[in-house]
This record gives structure tokens, C-alpha cells and sequence, in this order.
């Protein structure tokens, strides 16, 4: 019983894809406005009725796919978050061999590295990246189960800050202090996310995770067309620039953080 149970949900999963598949093909042929559950079924040789027993609406199929593209780009920029850091240790391993000092991944590499895995993940599926950035569904309203996928690159964003300020390698954000509805919004937040982060911080982390999309579509959409060239040094430098905003200081010219350089200049014994 077990081996035809394990069939079954084999052959599930299999058709489950095969229709998420054709969805993303009529998605990057008609848009979001033209899916249509019924021409799905058409082009997959299956009766309307088989295919709503998967998916019972439009917004069902909408929102396997919208979460399928959240936790995609997540995926990748965890995934280089932890390269970063593996390949840091692996410098440091070397380092012990060779009988030298290794710095770990600086914050501001951490960044860079989730920075750079969005935009990559982005310009490799710019229909995925359009459904879930670009104009809104007409009647679609996404549903709870969203959330979660949607808070991943945020969220490794939040991760690179926060283990920042515990080794005490988080500067000021720049920008004007917190003042009035801004301020108590940034305290709701702070609460929530990262209550062990300063208010004025997890208000920068908002304001450079929208920049940081804003970007992206910028250069996917076309309005960097005939304007920037460079696009990949450009993104780098303006990540950078994101990062600089919450307080993470660039890497200094020897490799190592420049908050912790500048911590041992003036520290006495070092």
C-alpha cells in the first residue's frame, strides 16, 4: 500500500509542476492578466475539472506561483550569504596553514554577497521577478501564506545587520533622526524584527530594502536604458552605498573591515 500511496503523490507532485510550468510560460506570453486556468488544462491535454482538483481558482495557481518565485530568490540569497561566510572560513583555514592572519567575511561583504544574489537571481528570471515586483495582479489579493516566502531576503538582510552590531561592527545610519509617525513605525518594527537593533537602524533597513527593489526593477523594467551601461558595477557600487546607509562600513583597503581597522588605530595595546 505504501509503494502505490508513494506513486500517487509521485505522480501528483509531477503533474502539480507540469502545471506550474505551463502557467509560467502563458504568464510570460500574456501576463498575469491572461492566465487562465482553463488554457493550462487545454495545452496539458487535461480536462478543466482534473485541473481544478489542483488548483481551484486562478488566485490558488497565482499564489503556488508567487510563492515558488519568493522562495526562490530567498533561496539564493541565503545560499550566498552562507558561500560568503563558508569561503571565509575556508581563507581563514588557509591562513592557518600558511602561518598568517585571515579576516572573516566583513559585514559589508555579507551584504554585498545578498545584494548581488537578488539582482543575479532577478536578471536570470525576470517573469518570476515581475510577478512578484512588478504591477499587482488586477483582482488578486495574496494571501497569508505569503508572508513567509516574501520575508526571506529581508530577512537575511536583517541577519547580516544584526550579527554586525553584536560584534560591535555597526556604525550610524545615515539620514535625518527619527521624528514623529516615522519614529513609531520604526519602533513597531524594531520590536518585531530585530528588537535587539536600534530603532534608527531597522528604520534604514526599511528604506534600503525598498531602494534595493527598486533598483533591480529599475534595470528590468528598462528605465536604465540609454542611462546606465555599466549595470553590474553600477548595482555593486549601489549596494555598497545601501549598505553604507545602515551603518555598515566598507572594506578597507587591506581586507579588513574598516570599523574594526579604525578600532585598532586608536585602541591602546593594539
Amino acid at each position: 500500500m505504501s509503494a502505490i500511496k508513494g506513486a500517487r503523490e509521485r505522480a501528483r507532485a509531477e503533474i502539480t509542476e507540469a502545471i506550474k510550468e505551463e502557467a509560467s510560460s502563458q504568464l510570460a506570453a500574456h501576463g498575469s492578466s491572461g492566465l487562465s486556468l482553463r488554457a493550462v488544462a487545454r495545452e496539458l491535454g487535461m480536462a478543466s475539472s482534473a485541473l481544478y482538483r489542483y488548483f481551484p481558482s486562478r488566485d490558488d495557481l497565482l499564489t503556488a506561483l508567487i510563492i515558488d518565485a519568493y522562495d526562490a530568490v530567498g533561496e539564493a540569497a541565503e545560499r550566498a550569504l552562507a558561500r560568503a561566510d563558508a569561503d571565509a572560513r575556508d581563507r581563514a583555514a588557509a591562513a592557518v596553514v600558511a602561518g598568517v592572519k585571515a579576516q572573516g567575511a566583513g559585514p559589508a561583504d555579507r551584504w554585498q554577497a545578498v545584494c548581488c544574489a537578488v539582482r543575479d537571481w532577478a536578471v536570470a528570471h525576470p517573469q518570476e521577478y515581475a510577478l512578484i515586483y512588478g504591477s499587482p495582479v488586477p483582482g488578486y489579493a495574496a494571501p497569508q501564506t505569503t508572508v513567509g516566502p516574501a520575508s526571506r531576503v529581508p530577512l537575511a538582510l536583517v541577519s547580516v545587520v544584526r550579527d554586525a552590531h553584536a560584534a560591535g561592527l555597526l556604525g550610524e545610519p545615515v539620514g535625518r533622526p527619527l521624528a514623529g509617525p516615522v519614529a513609531a513605525d520604526a519602533r513597531r518594527l524594531a520590536a518585531e524584527l530585530a528588537p535587539e537593533l536600534p530603532t534608527a537602524v531597522v528604520a534604514a533597513l526599511v528604506a534600503v530594502w525598498a531602494q534595493l527593489f527598486g533598483i533591480v526593477s529599475f534595470e528590468l523594467f528598462g528605465q536604465f536604458n540609454r542611462v546606465v551601461e555599466a549595470r553590474g558595477p553600477f548595482f555593486e557600487q549601489a549596494a555598497a552605498a545601501l549598505g553604507a546607509q545602515v551603518g555598515l562600513a566598507p572594506a578597507a583597503a587591506s581586507g579588513e573591515p574598516a570599523l574594526a581597522a579604525a578600532a585598532r588605530d586608536v585602541l591602546p595595546g593594539e
